[in-house]
């Protein structure tokens, strides 16, 4: 069974509509209720910032300040986590608007990178906002696939964004006709090496939760069937150095055509994630709301226990209005199924009551004005 990681306590400085709050916790799972607006999904998003990115809200640092508050915002957190007991604070210093990088400290010390946090724990969430993953653009569903990889490849994130820049670079010169040849080369050449890199991490984690899939017994939520399509069709069972230079083929003899179109019209910024409900032999964006929903809940669980089973430590799960939609009986198997996992979660709900079958296995907050009670 996988380690358990979690937090032992939280603490926010005008984060949000909180001008302080703090939460005690004792490795519990941790259910936060009251009516909508109250911050309940604040203090989420403030947990989702101890993982690398913008948080689950993908927000501009300088809107998560509090409004009317004099600088900038801080979080702060005890973890038990993979590396043992470590003290995380992050946030941005006052008078820094939102181009800075937020900055991190661990045990009192100045991280090189929030792509340290993975050291210690992996967060992982799933939000209303979500709930159209499915039938929404295809850059939602990359986004999302990507953030399943880089929980079990922190370095995923940085070829990313070194593709993003390379790729700008080379639609730039692109678009003011600059067609030389040894400095495109240069810039294709490297989009080329991290543009398979980034279409086999992907592959991988798709080929590693089909794997769990056939290896797990029934659960109360559809199973997923994954592919990716968009780029490279076909060709993926070939040696990488081949696919580069396939790639970098396409993009050289793809020059004209780009500059034409103002933008790069071959890489795998245009793969989308294609999902099917395997019990109904069903195209995702063609069930039901009711389906779809089940259908996420069963993709991230299921990414979650393989996130335990590669790491042997258990996530951290944030499940906002997880018990919206679901009926008594669902709602109390995927407790039990989040429990199972080993690790800690943190719920929210406009209704205690919708919680009941968790019992003493979690700690009941209360949410209300920027305050939290018992």
């Amino acid at each position: 069974m996988a380690q358990k990681t979690f937090l032992s306590r939280l603490k926010l400085t005008d984060f949000r509509n909180y001008a302080e709050a703090a939460l005690p916790l004792d490795g519990r799972h941790v259910v936060l209720t009251g009516e909508n607006g109250a911050g309940k999904t604040n203090l989420l998003e403030a947990v989702s910032f101890l993982s690398p990115g913008r948080g689950l809200r993908r927000a501009v640092l300088s809107d998560v300040t509090r409004v009317g508050a004099a600088g900038g915002f801080a979080i702060f957190a005890d973890v038990d986590g993979m590396d043992g007991e470590v003290s995380i604070g992050t946030g941005i210093e006052p008078g820094e608007g939102e181009s800075v990088a937020r900055k991190l400290r661990i045990n009192g010390t100045p991280a090189r990178s929030t792509e340290e946090l993975t050291d210690h724990l992996s967060v992982l969430w799933l939000t209303p906002a979500m709930d159209g993953l499915f039938t929404g653009a295809s850059s939602d569903r990359r986004r999302f696939l990507d953030r399943l990889v880089l929980s079990l490849d922190p370095a995923h994130g940085r070829r990313a964004s070194d593709f993003e820049r390379a790729m700008r670079s080379r639609n730039k010169l692109l678009s003011e006709g600059r067609f030389d040849p040894s400095w495109l080369s240069a810039i294709e050449a490297q989009m080329a090496g991290l543009g398979i890199a980034m279409a086999a991490a992907r592959q991988e984690m798709l080929g590693l939760l089909r794997r769990l899939s056939a290896s797990s017994g029934e659960t109360p939520f559809p199973t997923p069937v994954l592919a990716l399509e968009g780029f490279m069709d076909g060709a993926r069972d070939r040696p990488s150095a081949d696919l580069e230079e396939d790639y970098l083929d396409m993009l050289r003899n793809g020059r004209g055509r780009d500059a034409a179109a103002g933008r790069t019209l071959d890489g795998p910024h245009r793969s989308d994630l294609l999902v099917r409900h395997r019990e109904k032999d069903m195209e995702a964006e063609r069930c039901s709301t009711g389906e779809q929903k089940a259908l996420l809940i069963g993709l991230v669980l299921a990414h979650a226990r393989l996130t335990a089973d590669m790491t042997g430590y258990a996530p951290i799960l944030l499940l906002d209005e997880i018990a919206a939609h679901l009926d008594e009986g669902r709602r109390a198997a995927l407790f039990d199924l989040v429990h199972g996992l080993g690790g800690q979660s943190f719920m929210t709900g406009t209704d205690r009551a919708m919680f009941s079958a968790l019992a003493d296995r979690a700690q009941f907050f209360t949410v209300a004005h920027g305050g939290i009670s018992v």
